[in-house]
């Protein structure tokens, strides 16, 4: 995609994001962490994530200012508590009462896209860049659309409505998300989404088609009549054998499909996003690119038992972050000056208004 797909936006000197973490210092926060949720059995998890975002907040750059993260364990740990009870009860509920197990999934489809919307407005609200906070005001109707309309259509379609689906949901976002009192608007193409969507569709079916073969072929040899029962056994062995295999290619084929289209949305719908109708954000990751660094994460954080993940993550923020940015149209300071003037009154009271993060 272009940078001139939305015309209400300039091309001015791009500032690009850094990050300034280091593995070294986020390896302290993160073991920190992790011993503390161990003995207190998950209850420090919702502090752990505050620690962790103020950290990778407070380390991630645009124009030589930081952004920050103003959540309050607290507030995770109750919207961890209200999940897990209704949820935990409807299935607790269901061990007496069977009809409520085909119910709960209905009622979890029915109030997932409510608790995705809390979930990116608190989001939104706790993050801050030079003392303004941004806000996310999009409606619960329109949750509904983006989340669960668009996955309903994307199944009913066998995928081919991924990319409408996708439009949908990043539009949704971009269009209700605020910056002090100044809006971000996304006008992202589907012509583009769909090529993104190819080459994992390609791989999602290749995938689908393997791992129906192997176990078509198992039950062939299982449906064989007249064959030596020795005979028939060892293909059976040979072929239960490599399943699991089977499962594991199918997964990485999986993994790359999303990986892939992820990485191309998120250049697509960033490049089409504009903010105060004149500032256009930026990204331009690449995909093999970023494959090897999660893969080889991956790898790396296996082999050494999880002590690597701290390098894993840094590694993986840096080549975001650096690979975003936004457009200024005329001077970043005074840009700047001028929201900063009117962001912390519009935007002073959100922690205390938002209440509690849901996780979604």
């Amino acid at each position: 995609m272009s940078l001139t797909d939305t015309p209400a936006a300039t091309q001015g000197p791009l500032s690009r994001g850094e990050f300034r973490g280091a593995a070294g210092e986020y390896f302290g926060i993160w073991i920190v962490n992790i011993l503390l949720t161990i003995v207190t059995l998950g209850i420090y998890s919702a502090w752990a994530k505050v620690r962790r975002n103020r950290y990778f907040y407070g380390n991630t750059y645009v124009d030589g200012h930081a952004f920050d993260y103003h959540a309050r364990g607290r507030q995770i740990l109750i919207g961890r508590i209200i999940v897990l009870v209704v949820f935990g009860g409807f299935n607790l509920a269901a061990t007496f009462l069977p009809l409520l197990a085909l119910i709960t999934p209905l009622i979890f489809m029915l109030v997932l896209p409510w608790l995705f919307r809390r979930g990116i407005r608190f989001s939104a609200r706790v993050t801050s860049y030079r003392n303004v906070r941004f806000d996310f005001v999009g409606t619960t109707a329109g949750a509904y659309k983006a989340v669960l309309l668009g996955g309903i259509v994307s199944v009913l379609s066998f995928g081919l409505a991924v990319p409408v689906a996708s439009r949908w949901f990043y539009t949704w976002v971009f269009n209700n998300l605020r910056y002090g009192d100044r809006a971000f608007a996304s006008r992202p193409r589907l012509a583009p989404i769909y090529m993104a969507w190819i080459i994992p569709m390609i791989l999602i079916i290749a995938g689908g088609l393997f791992y129906l073969a192997v176990f078509v072929a198992i039950f062939a040899v299982a449906a064989q009549v007249g064959e030596d029962k020795e005979d028939i056994a060892g293909k059976l062995e040979t072929l239960m054998n490599i399943a699991p295999a089977v499962i594991w290619i199918v997964m990485i084929f999986y993994l790359i499909a999303f990986l892939f289209y992820r990485v191309a949305v998120r250049n697509i719908v960033l490049n089409a996003t504009v903010f105060d109708g004149r500032h256009r954000l930026f990204s331009d990751m690449r995909r093999l690119r970023y494959l090897w660094i999660v893969v080889s994460n991956t790898v790396v954080s296996v082999l050494t038992l999880g002590l690597m993940r701290p390098w894993a993550a840094v590694r993986e923020q840096r080549y975001k972050i650096g690979h975003t940015g936004i457009l200024i149209d005329g001077d970043m300071d005074e840009v700047m000056t001028a929201i900063e003037k009117t962001g912390p009154a519009a935007s002073a009271e959100f922690l205390d208004m938002e209440g509690f993060d849901f996780g979604f």
